[in-house]
């Protein structure tokens, strides 16, 4: 394998759907309140896989190192665990893909808020260098708190209320009540897809000490928190649209729930964790599905 293919194989392309699904949410609502800027959309999607790539180096350093991602790990195999880069190799490109995520994020807001908003800008800056830091401690260092069962609660704030209501406000300046309904829709299915990960590393995660939810609340009771998010996304997503449709075409992003809960079924059904691998694939272009319906639908 080409050095080209290692740091692809790194970058984890295939998370990056799920990861821009807040800020397509997001621009669709900035649609719906009639506030849309394409720089600003653009931009917006480039610094959140920029977010993401950084994230993915820095999961792929921090298990490797601590010994997470060895024989028992289910998934496709890391750079690091598979000597395809090294140590040193895989904290230069998290430094790097960190200041491009930086750079990015200033010109997004360059462009949304420009001279006349300072305190918007110093604001979101603020939480641009926190997401940073979230991206790179969830496996990195000692304190990594993806290995104290804190991971839930930060892809529930990052990749659902941040990205959507974040990314609403980038366009229009304020927040809405309802916006944060599509949020905590997009929030609850991004901690699904970590969820059903964390599911199928149960036994593994298990023995290196990677104390994620799933180990603490244990692979049965985990499959019944993995279904109250998936209800709790619907719900919520259900209810921004009966509260705010025009036309009945609007309830179209309902459709990516059908195979989100053929989904569930199979997840409640099945016993061992390891044939869970192929399910994150399916939530994950499900919700990818969903968030570009909604745009189409309310834009």
């Amino acid at each position: 394998m080409t050095k080209i293919n290692a740091w692809l194989n790194a970058a984890r392309l295939r998370t990056l759907p799920l990861s821009i699904s807040g800020i397509v949410v997001g621009t669709g609502l900035a649609g719906f309140y009639e506030t849309i800027n394409i720089s600003v959309f653009i931009l917006a999607l480039l610094t959140t896989i920029g977010f993401q790539v950084t994230s993915n180096f820095a999961n792929d350093y921090g298990d490797g190192v601590k010994g997470t991602d060895n024989e028992d790990r289910i998934g496709p195999k890391r750079a690091l665990q598979s000597g395809l880069l090294s140590r040193r190799e895989l904290k230069i490109g998290i430094i790097i893909a960190a200041i491009i995520s930086l750079i990015l994020a200033s010109m997004v807001l360059y462009f949304s808020f420009g001279t006349a908003y300072v305190e918007y800008f110093a604001l979101f800056g603020v939480l641009a260098s926190l997401s940073i830091w979230a991206a790179i401690k969830y496996t990195v260092g000692k304190s990594a708190y993806g290995y104290k069962g804190l991971g839930d609660i930060f892809v529930f704030l990052f990749f659902g209320l941040l990205a959507v209501l974040g990314s609403l406000f980038l366009y229009t300046k304020y927040i809405t009540v309802f916006a944060w309904l599509p949020a905590v829709a997009l929030g609850a299915l991004s901690t699904g897809v970590l969820n059903l990960n964390n599911l199928r590393d149960f036994e593994s995660d298990k023995k290196a000490n990677k104390n994620t939810v799933i180990v603490k609340m244990g692979f049965e009771n985990g499959k019944k928190y993995h279904l109250a998010l998936l209800i709790l996304a619907f719900l919520s997503m259900f209810a921004f649209i009966s509260f705010n449709f025009d036309h009945w075409y609007q309830f179209i992003p309902i459709i990516a729930f059908v195979p989100i809960f053929i989904h569930v079924k199979k997840v409640l059904n099945t016993k061992a964790p390891k044939l869970l691998d192929p399910e994150l694939k399916k939530l994950a272009l499900s919700t990818f599905l969903m968030s570009i319906l909604f745009y189409i639908t309310f834009n």
